[in-house]
């Protein structure tokens, strides 16, 4: 009788999939209005609280040193006398088999962790779920807060357990790349009810210019040449691809494929901005990759988890997980690979550097693209071969020329060295 009941309230809250409040611009306004609850109060807050200057007026009382935290953050100094570390500690001596060991164990950790998750994500947001009448899950926005939550957790109870460095940034800074990380997930669900998986994740293989227009603007960065020259035959590489996909008869035309156009295109400057947003905190106050991932997944949980309530989003996601036992444990295994994906990363990069981190993330792409195609049957004609071929030849050609120049520096700083011993 219960799950009968069950049963009826969900049938209740199902639309049929023609409806226009399917269609991705209504769910994207939606949301923005959502976290407008949030970002709108939360800015006349900290910009009232910064105009009377409370950090000078505020007491020794909890809500006095909350308020204080989250807008105006703790000074270096003064963590530093109330007994905290500071972010550029020693990383302990291995031995060359022991360094080994470590890099196999990441590689695993990464590969497993985001093939996983690249395989389920495609399940979540394209496969039907039920027996006589299928259905498909449409929330992007459950599954963004799904992951979000977890890595929360995850990072939160790392911070706990191991020694951090003290924290002196102020929360609300973590807002900025939370909300374009939300927004940069968003399109990346959406995205794959428009186009297929290996596009999208080729799209990610061209984001270097964005990224590096978005570093122009907000870190000032210059570029060396062989950068723009990488960057224009990663994206003719993916021009070549994209070109050479097949049309599917059945699509809707090309209301679908413009739509597919122009989610990536936000993925790529929303997610371009969260990296270099992320890189000027990590330079100005220099917290360590955990604490960074959980002050921004706490905005992510406190945004999604906003908006969803709003929309009665909630009720109905949670709905159709106890009506579908196996969407459930699909989205709990999406959510752990994508917080223990987080946690490999960061670990990858403060052990190994960046330039092992993209060899390791490459490798990544070209499997998870492999994988697409044999499990879901994704064509990708002679022409896409060559664009593929193009686009990994311009990011590993990019990374040598990386690491040749920091290897000449290297030198170049020994032979100073040496020079002014002798003298």
């Amino acid at each position: 009788m219960r799950l009968r009941k069950l049963t009826l309230c969900y049938s209740s809250f199902e639309q049929p999939s023609e409806l226009w409040t399917d269609f991705w611009l209504w769910g994207l306004l939606i949301n923005l209005a959502g976290y407008a609850t949030i970002i709108v109060p939360g800015y006349l807050i900290i910009r009232y609280l910064k105009k009377h200057k409370y950090d000078e007026k505020a007491g020794s009382g909890v809500i006095g040193k909350a308020l204080g935290l989250c807008v105006f953050g703790v000074e270096e100094n003064a963590s530093l006398e109330e007994g905290g570390t500071t972010a550029s500690s020693q990383k302990p001596e291995r031995s060359e088999s022991s360094q080994a060991l470590v890099l196999i164990f990441c590689f695993i950790g990464l590969q497993g962790s985001y093939l996983t998750w690249g395989i389920l994500q495609e399940k979540v947001m394209t496969t039907p779920y039920g027996g006589v009448h299928k259905e498909k899950f449409r929330d992007s926005q459950f599954l963004v807060f799904m992951n979000r939550i977890l890595a929360f957790f995850l990072a939160a109870v790392y911070i706990v357990v191991t020694r951090q460095p003290r924290h002196t940034a102020p929360l609300y800074k973590y807002s900025y790349c939370s909300f374009s990380n939300i927004m940069s997930s968003w399109c990346q669900y959406e995205a794959l009810k428009y186009v297929s998986f290996p596009t999208q994740v080729l799209a990610k293989a061209s984001k270097i210019i964005p990224v590096m227009l978005m570093g122009k603007i907000i870190s000032k960065k210059s570029y060396q040449y062989f950068e723009y020259i990488t960057a224009v035959m990663i994206s003719a590489g993916m021009s070549l691809f994209l070109l050479s996909k097949q049309v599917d008869k059945s699509a809707t035309g090309t209301v679908t494929t413009f739509s597919g156009f122009f989610i990536l295109v936000g993925y790529m400057a929303f997610d371009s901005f969260t990296s270099n947003w992320q890189a000027e905190l990590f330079d100005k106050h220099k917290m360590s990759s955990v604490q960074m991932m959980c002050g921004v997944n706490l905005f992510s949980c406190l945004f999604t988890a906003m908006s969803l309530w709003q929309q009665g989003s909630f009720l109905t996601s949670l709905l159709f997980a106890t009506y579908h036992a196996q969407f459930m444990i699909d989205v709990i295994l999406l959510s752990i690979c994508s917080a223990t994906g987080q946690m490999f990363i960061f670990y990858t990069i403060s052990q190994f550097g960046a330039v092992t981190f993209v060899i390791i993330m490459t490798i990544r792409q070209g499997l998870a693209i492999l994988l697409s195609c044999l499990i879901y049957g994704n064509v990708i004609t002679a022409i896409g071969v060559i664009g593929i071929v193009i686009v990994f030849a311009a990011i590993f050609l990019r990374i040598y020329c990386s690491h040749r120049i920091r290897q000449r520096k290297l030198a170049e700083n020994r032979k100073a060295v040496l020079t002014t011993s002798v003298a």
